[in-house]
């Protein structure tokens, strides 16, 4: 992608609307609570035949104090010597239960521990995890292997441990630096802690470091905010992540205690995010679609312009695997066509695994329909082209016929100069690869039977 893009206020305000991230499709929202153990039970007893690639992503919910602009799935708990290892017994349950009908052990290309706070747990606790993973597991010896650590709470010998057991890179929230807004979302990390953390990392030598920013955030201002950014720059990590923070109160009760008119008004928050991606670029960083960066010289950035990204839950990622196993609260899989969701509060968790039951919520099993517009959001998302001789060869569906409902949108992208639409491809511009959900949207047949439906904005 060409760096020279030039953004305007105007022209973000006429793309920011509401519509899904495509971390899926069909997206969360569209899974069914009718879907059941039995019916992941079926998809994985058909997993054995598979030769499919796997990632596997393990949750750890575990947060000793809520950060109120938080969306992720967390349960608030003290440091107590009991819930770390009750928890990974659990873990145990829960795999053994998902690979037991196996004879071949999953390979890995993808580890990934999330949260929470994947160091809530102490270093011999990780160990004991990683351990119990490999008895099940081989990990692919050029595996991604990576966690979220939290760095007001982590310790050099947990980075240390990390690196022994085979970790080699770490995520980090940072989200940003500024005092007012750090007290108005809970938050408080200085330079100099993150700073300290990073010479740890670099110490023991791990492949990659990225960070986690938001913008939007109470207090947050386009000075103080490109404050926190000449900061980054100088700690100089490998990939940064800059989200726009979504305020939904309706599904996360504690976002009520950030006070609403604190918010940045959206021409503010544009220019929050205006700011802080010219300073990205100019500091030698590529723009990864929309939310990412990564330095010029790292895979991702080389992946993104050979078209070669894969993205899932995780994230854009590298390393694509065909399928990939979710384990702990509120995790999610995606076997055989199946969409799943583990139930999302730890009792339940725990009651449905003493039960010998998968703990599952919700799922989806994936229809003809839904892989062929799957496979066209997965082509526009991460490759930026969608061939329509290769959809015919994959589905025997003709483009123009079977997407006749999405032309009028492709009309309005290309006249917004999202895409350029030729013959027998749709191909992203420059522009568009910064608001590809936009582009996205004009697959997702969900979009048109769910107007009830909530999305944040795409900017």
């Amino acid at each position: 992608m060409h760096q020279s893009t030039q953004l305007t206020s105007e022209l973000i305000r006429d793309l920011d609307i509401p519509g899904p991230r495509y971390t899926s499709y069909p997206t969360a929202p569209e899974w069914s609570n009718d879907y059941t153990h039995e019916h992941y039970l079926h998809a994985l007893s058909n997993w054995e035949k598979s030769e499919a690639t796997v990632s596997l992503y393990v949750h750890i919910p575990f947060c000793t104090q809520m950060c109120y602009y938080c969306g992720c799935n967390v349960t608030i708990r003290k440091r107590n010597v009991n819930v770390g290892a009750q928890y990974i017994r659990y873990l145990e349950k829960e795999l053994s239960l998902l690979l037991r009908q196996r004879t071949k052990r999953p390979v890995i290309k993808q580890l990934h521990w999330g949260g929470g706070t994947p160091n809530f747990l102490t270093s011999d606790e990780m160990r004991q995890l990683k351990g119990m993973i490999d008895s099940y597991c081989d990990i692919a010896s050029d595996a991604e292997v990576a966690i979220e650590v939290d760095p007001r709470t982590v310790t050099e010998e947990q980075i240390r441990t990390l690196n022994s057991i085979g970790f080699n890179r770490i995520s980090m929230g940072i989200q940003d630096f500024s005092s007012d807004v750090q007290t108005a979302i809970n938050r408080h990390q200085s330079v100099q802690l993150v700073e300290t953390l990073f010479d740890w990392i670099r110490q023991y030598e791990f492949a990659s470091i990225n960070v986690d920013l938001i913008y939007g955030l109470p207090k947050q201002t386009i000075e103080n905010f490109q404050e926190t950014v000449s900061q980054i720059v100088q700690l100089s990590p490998d990939r940064i992540a800059l989200y726009s923070y979504a305020h939904v109160p309706w599904l996360k009760s504690h976002q009520n205690l950030i006070h609403s008119e604190e918010l940045p008004l959206q021409d503010e928050k544009l220019g929050i995010f205006l700011g802080a991606r010219n300073l990205f670029l100019a500091s030698g960083y590529d723009a990864i679609g929309m939310d990412h960066f990564a330095k010029a010289s790292d895979e991702m950035a080389v992946a993104y312009h050979n078209g070669a990204l894969y993205r899932n839950f995780m994230g854009y990622t590298v390393k694509p695997s065909d399928e990939f196993i979710g384990v702990g609260v509120s995790s999610i899989g995606y076997i055989g066509g199946h969409f799943v969701q583990n139930t999302k509060e730890l009792r339940d968790y725990y009651s449905a695994l003493d039960s010998g039951h998968l703990p599952v919520e919700r799922g989806l099993i994936l229809s003809k329909d839904d892989h062929i517009r799957q496979w066209a959001i997965q082509s526009i998302m991460c490759r930026f082209i969608l061939n329509k001789s290769e959809l015919y060869t994959l589905f025997q569906v003709d483009f123009a016929t079977y997407f006749e409902d999405a032309n009028a949108h492709l009309v309005h992208c290309e006249r917004q100069g999202l895409v350029r639409l030729s013959g027998d491809r749709i191909e992203v511009t420059d522009l568009g690869r910064l608001f590809v959900r936009n582009i996205a949207m004009a697959f997702d047949a969900y979009l048109k039977t769910s107007q009830s439906r909530r999305y944040s904005r795409t900017v």
